[in-house]
């Protein structure tokens, strides 16, 4: 996998460009020199890991035969307070919606994702405490 960031030369604009021909903005806050016109790098690395585990709660939820209609994840996240200003705790609160969903394969599901499927909450819970919850919503 390979990604290009280029500094847009105005202010603390970024734009990445993925491997797959797909362009990311990114944008520091004002006191930092820029001008908040898209998410902080920090914030996509918070916001690409609730993708990546959200997809494998889908996937496994669909493979299992379950009537899954809908699956969002709600990240709440803390830093360090000086630099390097790393993670220190992820909270998910995962939120699944479908038709007569079985709890125990919801659970299931979110599980795997951390333990086996998710590389990047895998990778960042090597130093990161992630917590996680599910609610279940009949649809």
């Amino acid at each position: 996998m390979e990604c290009t960031v280029r500094w847009t030369g105005d202010g603390m604009s970024f734009l990445a460009e993925t491997e797959s021909n797909h362009l990311v903005a990114m944008d520091g806050a004002p006191e930092g020199g820029g001008r908040n016109l898209a998410p902080r790098p920090m914030e996509m690395v918070l916001l690409g890991t609730g993708g990546c585990t959200a997809y494998d709660v889908v996937v496994i939820l669909k493979k299992s035969g379950q009537d899954v209609r809908g699956c969002e994840v709600k990240l709440q996240a803390e830093r360090a307070p000086v630099d390097p200003k790393v993670f220190t705790k992820i909270h998910m609160h995962f939120v699944v919606r479908g038709k007569q969903l079985k709890p125990n394969l919801v659970e299931s599901a979110v599980r795997m994702s951390h333990e086996k499927y998710c590389s990047a909450s895998i990778m960042l819970g090597k130093t990161v405490a992630i917590t996680k919850d599910v609610e279940i919503i009949e649809d």
